[in-house]
């Protein structure tokens, strides 16, 4: 079920006011268990099963590491064996099996290994990575194991955040489950205003540059510039559909009475790799490093080697999470590699830029190595990308090449005038909340304007939706990881 149907309208008009009519938590805690189940298993209700299997796994995991020292390895371990082997048959399998095939067939060697084709459940990278989490947490002593089943359950099927994060980590969604919700008008209002612009950046952004990026990454031999044009639109398509979702999720979660974190915080408005991994997809950029830059050494790592060693390492296993497909490995570790460099060079957390145009040039050179790399990410394949880049370089006819330039800058030119609404939205929004309007004249003017455009936003946005009613939406991008 996506949020952008009109099934999920009425799925969430029913769901709120009963969530709010029961006050005693076990009994909204069952209603939302139930309707989150319902919703993941809208398609496909066998989905639900690797869902429960994943919950009673690390229900039980933990329990164990709670209640019985002595197997509390053994717990953790398998623990990480089911998750992780969730994700290898039903993600990695086929993936590994054609790989294995290829380089046997390079031997010599005919290896006759079964591909299963199995069908992705959506949001599976994002729920096991959540119940682990968890397990790990209690097995270092962070949290004690939860013996309530239907909390727990709840915890990893909340429906807002369950098929495309973000990941939330139990020490912060849990205790809000287990405890009774208070009526919060503002706070209820509040959630209009996320999900005004969730839908804004998915339905008039993403999904509308969406057929122009299709287009040029479908082309045999695009040139340099449309390719470019073609990674550029990209990298803001899949922001606008990735935020807005998060945008969504905790819009919704508002309505029930719950926060979720925020999983965006203007990545690319960042000033180095480094930065831009703290501001994008926050909740895995965090889990990431908790529970595998960090273990493997992290920072404390001897040697600018070793270091190397751990963000590739790192950072092709964050690639490999995305997709099976080498294009997703090849830009993990892309980003691995200029994050040891920002490192080395000084570009860290402490690093200042000296002046205004020392500042814009690395915030212009960070925005242009993430778009570089995104055209690996977008890529059908490394084949067709290294084909494209080599036939960019090669001398063309000069006609085409210019109408193809045009071509890509007509492009930009729509996906500005689309990013602009919800640009300007971002800019009044900063300027109403950096200081209390009575203590500041132009905040109080920037809270004005900013009331006056979402109103404008959602009158264009209710027209919008009834036209692009017959044609549906796209699914979310992250939907296939």
């Amino acid at each position: 079920m996506l949020f952008t149907t009109p099934e999920f309208l009425v799925f969430l008009l029913l769901v709120a006011p009963l969530c709010w009519a029961l006050r005693a938590v076990p009994a909204r805690n069952a209603l939302l268990l139930a309707s989150s189940y319902v919703f993941y298993g809208w398609v496909h209700p066998w989905f639900v099963t690797l869902l429960l299997a994943s919950t009673v796994l690390d229900y039980t995991a933990a329990r164990v590491i709670g209640e019985r020292p002595r197997w509390r390895n053994v717990a953790l371990l398998a623990s990480l064996a089911g998750n992780l082997g969730l994700l290898g048959v039903y993600k990695y399998w086929d993936f590994f099996v054609e790989n294995a095939r290829l380089a046997g067939a390079r031997l010599g060697l005919e290896l006759s290994l079964p591909t299963l084709e199995l069908m992705l459940p959506v949001g599976i990278s994002f729920y096991t990575f959540q119940t682990m989490s968890y397990t790990i947490d209690v097995w270092r002593g962070r949290m004690a194991a939860r013996r309530n089943l239907l909390d727990f359950a709840l915890f990893v099927s909340f429906f807002p955040q369950l098929v495309a994060g973000p990941i939330e980590r139990a020490e912060s969604l849990l205790p809000q489950l287990e405890r009774p919700t208070r009526f919060d008008l503002g706070r209820l209002r509040s959630a209009f205003p996320l999900l005004l612009v969730g839908f804004w950046k998915k339905l008039v952004f993403a999904d509308l540059v969406a057929p122009s990026v299709d287009r040029i990454f479908a082309a045999e031999s695009p040139s340099l510039p449309l390719l470019f044009a073609g990674a550029l639109l990209f990298s803001f398509q899949i922001f606008a559909d990735f935020s807005g979702y998060s945008d969504m999720a905790r819009g919704i979660a508002r309505l029930l009475g719950f926060e979720l974190m925020v999983n965006f915080d203007a990545p690319y408005l960042a000033r180095t790799l480094p930065e831009f991994w703290r501001r994008w997809h926050v909740s895995l950029s965090g889990w990431i490093r908790d529970y595998l830059f960090v273990p493997l050494g992290g920072s404390r790592v001897g040697g600018r080697w070793r270091l190397l060693l751990v963000l590739l390492a790192t950072m092709g296993l964050s690639g490999l999470w995305h997709g099976a497909a080498w294009t997703y490995v090849v830009w993990g570790l892309g980003h691995g590699l200029l994050v040891w460099l920002s490192r080395q060079a000084g570009l860290d957390q402490r690093w200042r830029p000296r002046s205004a145009w020392h500042d814009l040039l690395s915030r212009v050179a960070t925005v242009t190595s993430v778009v570089v790399l995104f055209a690996c990410f977008r890529a059908t394949s490394m084949t067709w990308l290294v084909e494209a880049v080599a036939s960019g370089l090669a001398p063309g006819d000069p006609a085409l090449r210019a109408g193809e330039a045009r071509e890509a800058g007509r492009m930009l030119l729509h996906a500005a005038a689309f990013a602009a609404p919800w640009t300007l939205h971002y800019l009044l929004e900063r300027r109403a909340t950096s200081v209390t309007p009575s203590a500041d004249r132009r905040a109080a003017i920037a809270g004005r304007l900013l009331l006056a455009w979402r109103w404008i936003l959602f009158g264009v946005l209710c027209g919008l939706l009834v036209q692009m009613g017959r044609d549906g939406s796209r699914p979310f991008i992250y939907f296939q990881f």
